[in-house]
């Protein structure tokens, strides 16, 4: 059974390095039972992560939020993208996110404001999930 681990972070956050060492070390730990899931952002923490995941040939799935079109690595349907824009687009995807993974990892900056990822792991720990910040 594939342990999937949620990495998501701030999209400020640079240290790539961190991600790439994090994303090892899984794939080390849990060789091909592990899934990378990220939302998708096309910067930062979910960008490393996708990026990683796909180098070291991991399982990979993003959600993606909904006024964005589906991907090769969309987790969801074709009929839940090309809606409308809005900002609860991206607290709606978090949500889901949090209830398909085992595990967040959370990447954020110190004194960088990280709502979404903040949303994210409060999600995740009202369902009881695993989380580590990493900084």
């Amino acid at each position: 059974m594939k342990r999937k681990i949620g990495i998501v972070g701030s999209r400020e956050y640079s240290n790539k390095r961190k991600v790439k060492d994090t994303i090892f070390q899984l794939k080390k730990r849990f060789g091909e039972e592990v899934e990378i899931v990220s939302g998708g952002c096309k910067y930062g923490a979910d960008l490393y992560a996708k990026k990683y995941a796909l180098d070291f040939q991991l399982s990979y799935k993003e959600f993606n939020p909904a006024h964005t079109v589906q991907n090769l690595y969309s987790a969801l349907n074709e009929n839940y993208y090309n809606k409308q824009y809005a900002p609860k687009n991206f607290f709606h995807r978090n949500k889901l996110l949090a209830r398909y993974v085992d595990y967040i990892i959370a990447f954020i900056p110190e004194g960088v404001n990280a709502n979404g990822t903040m949303d994210t792991i409060k999600h995740a720990k009202k369902l009881g999930k695993k989380i580590v910040i990493i900084t």
